[in-house]
């Protein structure tokens, strides 16, 4: 199991976390996705899941990763 964490900006309330965790759990290979508004970072645990689909997933959600470790 890979453990991603991916910088995100652009957040503004609850809502918008939970739309980005939705977003990121619909991603081939994610096993589970959460997002902390206040540290404004997605955890994501994950086997094989392609990074660049990670940051692809919040940009569909409508906002910016700045970084993924």
């Amino acid at each position: 199991m890979e453990k991603v964490t991916i910088v995100v900006k652009g957040m503004h309330c609850a809502s918008c976390a939970g739309n980005i965790e939705r977003s990121l759990k619909k991603v081939k290979g994610v096993k589970n996705a959460t997002v902390s508004l206040l540290t404004e970072k997605a955890f994501v645990e994950s086997e094989g899941a392609d990074k660049k689909e990670l940051a692809k997933a919040v940009e569909r959600a409508g906002y910016k990763a700045t970084k993924i470790e």
